[in-house]
């Protein structure tokens, strides 16, 4: 079953199985047309995706504001508090209520930066119990430090990030610590009590990102 959901701006795709049996969802920040992809490439997985599009990644996606990483690319606005307020109180009860589901499992994960959004979230609400960072941009400026001093709302059961083994391989010294703050952010979601795991695949940020979110969802469910 395919539906697509207008919510205020957003346009919200949710595809779900009509023969699964799981209570489980999976909110990812894609456009709906990717869906059916990562669907074929992560079948087996019993859960329902939803795929929320319309969303100003650098903008809404960023946990504060910071200059851009790329030249000709846009600055982050650090919007993601304000977008997470929409994302738990608008979308997400919406999106519930057309299936009839309150789901025992809510996770919530994504590529790039919606890796870093996903990994924000869990500090900020408590309402997902599964957390995905796929080459998440966990080398934000800032973001280190901030996982250092804050804790979870609530510690995900389970929390599962990747990366290309040449991400870190780049000459913005930026972008270069990606890799060590992701095995930090990983390693402290497992010493608060989170069944973690960091897997590096070949290549680097752009290659296979279908693929790499689909081993990742099929970890979390």
């Amino acid at each position: 079953m395919n539906k697509i959901i207008e919510i205020g701006k957003r346009h919200v795709t949710v595809m779900a199985d009509p023969k699964a049996t799981s209570d489980s969802i999976i909110y990812l920040h894609m456009a709906g047309a990717e869906l059916s992809d990562l669907a074929v490439k992560q079948a087996g997985v019993d859960a329902v995706l939803v795929a929320i599009d319309q969303v100003d990644w650098n903008r809404e996606l960023s946990p504060w504001p910071a200059p851009r990483a790329f030249k000709g690319g846009a600055d982050f606005g650090g919007g993601a508090d304000a977008y997470l307020t929409e994302l738990t109180e608008t979308i997400i009860p919406a999106v519930e209520a057309s299936l009839g589901l309150t789901p025992a499992c809510r996770v919530l994960a994504g590529y790039s930066l919606a890796g870093l959004f996903a990994l924000y979230a869990i500090y900020r609400t408590d309402l997902f119990t599964r957390v995905g960072s796929i080459s998440g941009s966990l080398w934000y400026d800032g973001f280190g430090d901030f996982i250092l001093k804050n804790q979870p709302l609530q510690i995900p059961e389970r929390a599962y990030f990747s990366l290309g083994d040449k991400e870190k391989i780049t000459r913005n010294s930026r972008l270069g610590v990606v890799e060590d703050q992701t095995i930090a952010a990983e390693q402290q979601l497992c010493s608060l009590g989170a069944e973690t795991i960091f897997e590096l695949n070949p290549g680097n940020h752009f290659d296979d990102a279908r693929g790499r979110l689909a081993r990742g969802l099929q970890w979390l469910v």
